[in-house]
């Protein structure tokens, strides 16, 4: 990924490619074959070894089995056996010349791969070492041991890691490999659905959308694309569970050993091997089978966000309006991976129930009858369990949809933020995500308290059993005695149903998460699509755009919004779209395109479409590439167009020319400049035919005219082209071949310019009552023979209008301007400040309560272990075939009530966790709003929005949902360590010996694996965020992606950084693994060295005390594995709060209020603006954009502010503001230095009307008064004046009406209509307009500017403008340059010098009479 977000290919994977090219062939490949020859023969060596191993083994006990004689079955039913057909079919002459034979071979291939190595040049070795890392390249071996991530796992430790060191992933795991085979499945499953028959058994849905009522199953098509890798975890699976459950069997006959003080140690030892190999063997098992599960995974999550990513781009408009942006963010980053994380738990769904059934056989062996107590007891608690799954399930469902909400609201309110801090509204918008988070926060507790129920059942179920069973055992038959055999083998049994029961209720959480996820993603995958086929392509088509009695919708339900619409548009035509604002002109180009509902008649488009729309769609990424979009680069062309749509001067301005990086959304580039880059696209290219949306309305009036010469005219570079231009100008409709306008979305009129005049209809009263009477001499506005009155065609020199060089400028001496900041990626372990700071949002005395609980949980649950030791070994129970009741009773009571303290104890944690839960969330989540909302523009200049989105979806969804409970686990697991290290030192003293270096490397390993992991963790993190900023940039472009049919382009992209995610996380996944590899290692170490002490000590041991012992070294295998595994998933998690606590602390702008600087309420009183040497930049190391400002502006003065592109005149109107704080001098209104006073104090106390009108999801009169200071009566009014009240009047909720996500249910124009209302209802003294009219028509400009003049007429205004016939009649103009009042004078004074900047303007503008 580059800096601009491009993807691009891999500079490390570039270099390597370069120095294999520059090796020569046959070295490479002599190394390369070297290498396979080496790999094979390691391969082949660790198979000859298990082999000898193996035929060794059988050896020994043949000759142990006639050594033993009749005492051979000590040895077990199994070696019988094996020994019975080893002395049948193999001679003792036989089995000598098969192992020396083997032994042979194991030498002579060991000396054949060491001659290999050192054969290996060491360029070869440089050259082939980074395939040797990897997983495809390693050996059996290193696979199996993950032996191969050792390298990553070192170097992560000494240094910070690059992208260059992640491994690879295989190429059946990337994106190309696995969307086509999903792929096949789901069309296969949709095609199989529609061929159904049910379209004719449809159902409504909420908003009315007819949907299939039988919908493509996602899991099927999942289970046949991924369901052969499902069956191959699911072998492993079952041979690590049967290694699991022979573990039993082993420790009765060890326990059965010590208990005989006549046998022989050599039995013992072997014992203690057989336990150390079939641990070995469920490690191996197990951590493959986690490999494959994590591969699985990724897979299915790539396949279903690919899925969503493809269906975001077929969606109708319908179907958007019921799926929000935050909805669909949420579906991939939240719904996508809890599908696919239960690919991961798959096989516990048969593993459970085999591992159930098993255990309860084998206890049923051990105990008898009395085993199936525990089955009854597991019985009765199923009900109540099932009523806790569907409540979490309900309540999940609950909390999805409460989050959608909250993210959807969030993801307007940052797509929105200069507007608030403008109208000083962060406020009420605050309030609002708050509510929601509130009732959030409110499911969650709800949730919790349903997780400490299902919690507290799982964890006591498997004490009940065993208290149950055991209970039965000695009651049921006085004969019955517990003895260490039987108690410890049940013990160990137990604790396998234990963690299958306490594994169960994760798993059926998560089969519920992922079956609301599954029907979320179902729903939304069956909404409607687009209808492809709305616009044919025929070229053999007479005219080049063809609409025949076409009527429209934008949704099937709504009315009619284009109706009998009959358009035919010959080849090479220009024509223009005119009409009043919401009289459907831009629905005209939407419905060509295809973007609405077609409800009759047909459309047909000769040739490629481009397509401008009225608000510019700019990419995160370098000016070129927004511009290329795509396309390869022709130097000749670009030049042309860059010149044609006068960017080149604008190029000169940024410091890395054409290859600044531009913010999200355009931020850093001005209204007329994303609209000319969105033009310079769609000439690059090089269409047939070009739909334009009011593409100059942005722009100042002498750069439209150079782009309708250079471009859209006749011989400007479209003049071959067919052009369809809507816009609210007249001055260039005489150069058009055809006019149509548009009344209340049907055609009014069509015809040619003179035709229409002649015709003397709406049109030309309109042009008679708004152009010639508006300060301009009818025979210079209207003549027909004399054009040049309307459009020059004489270009001012003075103007120095377009700058136009033959070569883009080079930036390679430039300074490339980055803006989007790069994520952080600190390298090392995760700050314990970021635990400190997670700590403090719980509570210190929490937290310690939470410590407290858990540990004495786990004494208690060990105390119930070591009082089932003494019991075992209490003789007094059973004295001479007679039953001490009274000792048995005490004993089982003791027991019991031990029991009902872990159930008091343990409610006691789930409070405790569910209150912390509760704290921290809430804590988080308000600081973090509260900031984000207080942080200066610059910073969402820099950040991207989808960062920010990811920090309140993702990141605040691991501290809702996981951090607490992986806190909670890091005091358990190192609880459970300590515990069963003391008791097992307490049995055994010289496991002390052992346990020394066993901590030591522990602890390195704990060590090496921390600091790496944090590190890979956090560049997964990274790599998610440009997924869902490029998801969130698709979901506001569509229309352009589907015009420019460049589809296929961003799916590949997206798919690019899909893969850059995956490399990291299977990265962190393998080295995960490696971590697994070494503690099973050391775990069976510890259990084969307690079991040699067992044996060595059987004398002086009880049979309860072994089997204590050797429970518990059985169960720190386990344990050491899963401390450093939950420690290291929570410093990995830390990054969310790490992040979190970083968006907290960012800068912040000043105070909203300052009490005792707060202005009185009537201030401005008069609205006097006094600039003293104003100099102010955009952030800090950059140069001033306003240099030394000076100027007083009078109460009730009219200003205009007129400059070209850069001049500063945005800057002015955000200084105002103080959206820029000043860099020198201060702004004073009223006599107050604005710099003084609360952020809030001044903003409220000011209007805007902005550039670009934003409207928020809600209610009209949400978005008029979200604070509720104003009457209905006084917004109806404000409406009536903005010349909306018969709009809104004509809605059926009125006031009420539901404003869609952005506003897209209104025209441009109607949002600007309701920033005119929001005005009018604030009604301050000092009102900005920064070209407030330019999406609305001249007829609407006209209303407006009357408004403006009678209701602001007691009002200082300041109007940027590039209409400038709306500010000919202001008191004074102010005319920027490079940052400085060039000229600064009365309209009359400033036209009557001809070489005035001013006037060179005008008379582009067709203001003043070209012979002036």
């Amino acid at each position: 990924m580059n800096a601009t977000g491009e993807y691009k290919q891999d500079t490390y994977s570039f270099d390597r490619e370069f120095t294999k090219a520059n090796m020569p062939v046959e070295y490479i490949k002599s190394g390369k074959k070297d290498q396979r020859c080496s790999k094979r023969l390691v391969n082949f060596r660790i198979i000859l070894t298990g082999l000898v191993a193996l035929l060794t083994t059988c050896y020994m006990m043949k000759n142990i089995q006639e050594m033993i004689g009749e005492n051979g079955n000590v040895i077990g039913t199994f070696t019988s056996v094996i020994v019975e057909f080893e002395m049948k079919y193999i001679t003792n002459g036989t089995m000598n010349g098969i192992v020396f034979a083997l032994y042979v071979l194991l030498v002579l291939t060991t000396l054949t791969q060491a001659y290999l190595h050192c054969s290996t040049t060491k360029e070869q070795k440089s050259q082939l070492g980074e395939e040797s890392t990897s997983e495809s390249s390693a050996s059996l071996f290193s696979k199996l041991t993950f032996g191969y991530c050792t390298k990553l796992v070192m170097k992560g430790y000494r240094q910070k890691l690059d992208k260059k060191d992640l491994f690879p992933l295989n190429e059946e795991d990337t994106s190309a490999c696995v969307v086509p085979r999903f792929e096949k499945y789901w069309n296969q499953e949709v095609d199989y659905i529609k061929r159904s028959c049910v379209l004719s058994t449809t159902k409504k849905t909420d908003t009315g959308n007819e949907e299939l009522k039988q919908q493509p199953q996602l899991v099927k098509c999942l289970l046949k694309a991924f369901g052969p890798y499902v069956l191959g975890a699911a072998m492993l699976n079952l041979l690590s569970s049967i290694f699991g459950l022979l573990t039993p069997f082993v420790l009765r006959l060890l326990i059965q050993f010590t208990e005989d003080h006549t046998n022989a140690l050599w039995e013992g030892y072997m014992y203690a091997i057989l336990m150390f190999g079939l641990t070995i063997g469920k490690t191996i098992f197990e951590t493959q089978q986690g490999l494959r599960n994590c591969s699985g995974e990724r897979r299915m999550w790539i396949a279903i966000s690919s899925v969503i990513y493809k269906k975001t781009l077929r969606l109708s408009n319908s179907a958007k309006k019921s799926s929000t942006s935050g909805e669909i963010v949420n579906l991939l980053s939240v719904d996508a991976g809890r599908i696919s994380t239960c690919f991961h738990n798959v096989n516990y769904l048969w593993t459970i129930p085999f591992m159930f059934c098993s255990t309860l056989f084998l206890l049923w062996q051990t105990l008898g009858v009395s085993a199936f107590i525990g089955l009854g007891i597991v019985i009765v608690l199923i009900p109540f369990n099932s009523f806790l799954v569907k409540k979490g399930k309900d309540l999940h469902l609950e909390v999805m949809d409460l989050k959608d909400n909250r993210v959807k609201m969030m993801n307007e309110v940052l797509n929105g933020i200069k507007v608030l801090k403008l109208y000083a509204w962060e406020d009420s918008f605050e309030k609002q995500i708050s509510t929601i988070r509130d009732k959030e926060m409110g499911v969650i507790r709800n949730q919790a308290l349903v997780g400490t129920c299902m919690h507290l059942a799982w964890c006591l179920t498997p004490f009940l059993v065993s208290l149950g069973t055991f209970a039965m055992y000695v009651l049921i038959d006085p004969e019955n005695v517990l003895t260490a055999e039987k108690a410890f083998v049940a013990m160990s049994l137990f604790g396998m149903l234990s963690w299958n029961l306490n594994a169960l209720p994760h798993i059926v959480n998560h089969y519920v998460q992922a079956n609301v996820a599954l029907k979320r993603i179902q729903t939304f995958l069956n909404k409607e699509e687009l209808n492809e086929e709305a616009v044919t392509r025929n070229s053999e088509n007479k005219y080049a755009v063809t609409v025949d009695s076409g009527t429209f919708a934008w949704n099937k339900e709504d009315d009619f919004i284009l109706k009998d619409i009959n358009v035919h548009i010959p080849e090479g035509s220009f024509v223009a779209i005119v009409g009043s604002v919401g009289s459907g002109k831009s629905s005209m180009l939407s419905a060509i395109l295809g973007e609405m509902e077609s409800m009759s008649g047909k459309v047909n488009l000769k040739g490629t479409v481009a397509y401008v729309s009225q608000q510019a769609w700019i990419r995160n990424t370098s000016l070129q590439n927004n511009i290329l979009f795509g396309k390869g680069m022709n130097k000749s062309e670009y030049n042309d167009i860059i010149n044609a749509t006068a960017l080149r001067t604008d190029l000169d301005m940024l410091s890395g020319g054409d290859q600044t990086e531009i913010g999200e959304k355009g931020i850093n580039l001005s209204g007329g400049q994303k609209q000319r880059v969105s033009l310079a696209r769609a000439l690059y290219q090089d269409a047939d035919i070009y739909l334009l949306d009011d593409p100059l309305s942005a722009v100042d009036a002498h750069v439209g005219k150079h782009i309708f010469d250079e471009v859209l005219d006749k011989k400007g570079k479209l003049g071959n082209k067919k052009r369809i231009l809507v816009t609210n100008g007249v001055s260039f409709l005489p150069k058009t071949d055809m006019i149509i306008t548009m009344v209340d979305g049907k055609i009014g009129e069509m015809g040619t310019f003179k035709e229409l005049i002649d015709h003397k209809g709406a049109f030309a009263e309109f042009l008679d009552n708004y152009m010639i009477n508006k300060g301009s001499d009818k025979e210079e506005t209207l003549s027909g023979n004399d054009e040049a009155s309307i459009l020059s065609e004489t270009k001012d020199e003075n103007s120095n209008t377009v700058k136009t060089t033959n070569d883009i400028n080079e930036t390679d001496n430039k300074t490339v301007d980055k803006i989007i900041d790069e994520e952080s990626n600190e390298s090392g372990k995760a700050r314990s400040a970021v635990m400190s700071f997670y700590m403090s949002a719980i509570g210190v005395p929490l937290s310690v309560f939470i410590l407290i609980f858990n540990i004495a949980f786990e004494i208690l649950h060990r105390s119930s272990d070591v009082w089932i030791s003494q019991w075992t070994s209490d003789n007094t129970t059973h004295i001479n075939g007679t039953v001490d009741t009274t000792q048995r009773n005490m004993r089982l009571g003791v027991y019991a009530g031990i029991g009902a303290l872990q159930g008091f104890v343990l409610l006691l944690v789930g409070y405790g966790v569910s209150t912390a839960r509760m704290n921290a969330s809430r804590k988080l989540h308000k600081n973090l709003l509260r900031n984000i909302l207080r942080s200066p523009m610059t910073f969402f200049d820099t950040t991207p929005v989808g960062r920010i989105v990811n920090r309140f979806s993702n990141d605040v969804a691991r501290i809702d949902n996981e951090i607490i409970y992986q806190f909670k686990d890091c005091i358990i697991s190192a609880a459970v360590v300590i515990c069963n290290a003391v008791i097992i030192c307490f049995g055994t003293p010289q496991f002390l010996c052992v346990l020394l270096p066993i901590t030591i490397l522990y602890f390195i390993l704990q060590r090496f694996y921390t600091v790496t992991s944090t590190q890979l963790r956090r560049f997964e993190t990274s790599a998610n965020s440009p997924i869902y900023s490029q998801f969130a940039e698709t979901i506001s472009g569509t229309s352009t992606i589907r015009a420019y049919n460049q589809q296929g382009r961003f799916i590949a992209e997206s798919a690019g950084r899909i893969d850059e995610h995956k490399i990291a996380q299977n990265s962190a996944g393998v080295v995960s693994r490696w971590l697994s590899v070494r503690l099973q290692f050391m775990g069976a170490l510890i259990l084969l060295f307690v079991c040699i002490f067992a044996v060595l000590g059987k004398a002086t041991l009880s049979a309860g005390i072994v089997g204590l012992i050797i429970t518990y070294a059985l169960e720190i295998t386990g344990c050491l594995q899963w401390v450093v595994r939950v420690i290291s998933d929570l410093e990995n998690n830390t990054v969310s709060i790490e992040k979190i606590q970083e968006y907290t602390e960012t800068p912040t702008e000043a105070a909203w209020e300052i009490p005792e600087k707060e202005p009185s309420s009537s201030w401005p009183e008069i609205g006097c603006i006094e600039f003293q040497d104003y100099g102010v930049r955009y952030r800090e190391g950059l140069d001033l954009v306003l240099k030394g400002i000076t100027c007083t502006i009078q109460p009730n003065e009219k200003i205009g502010i007129v400059g070209r592109t850069g001049a500063g005149k945005s800057s002015l109107t955000m200084a105002l503001f103080r959206i820029l704080e000043k860099a020198k001098g201060k702004i004073i209104i009223d006599g107050i230095d604005i710099s003084t006073i609360g952020l809030h104090d001044l903003r409220s106390k000011i209007t805007i009307i902005p550039q670009d009108p934003v409207l928020f999801s809600g209610t009209m009169k949400m978005n008029l008064d979200p604070f509720e200071e104003y009457s209905n009566e006084e917004i109806w009014k404000a409406l009536e004046h903005a010349h909306l009240k018969k709009f809104v009047d004509g809605l059926e909720e009125g006031l009420d009406h539901k404003c869609s996500e952005g506003g897209e249910n209104f025209s441009v124009g109607q949002r600007q209509l309701m920033c005119l209302a929001r005005a009018l209802l604030r009604k301050t003294k000092i009102l900005v307009l920064d070209e407030a009219t330019a999406a609305v028509d001249l007829e609407t400009d006209d209303l407006i500017q009357n408004t403006i003049r009678t209701e602001f007429s007691d009002c200082t205004i300041l109007t940027i403008a590039h209409r400038l016939n709306t500010i000919m009649d202001y008191t004074r103009i102010m005319l920027l340059d490079a940052g400085n009042i060039s000229e600064f004078d009365t309209p009359s004074n400033l036209l009557d010098n001809c070489e005035s900047m001013f006037y060179g303007m005008a008379k582009d503008a067709g203001l003043v009479k070209s012979n002036r």
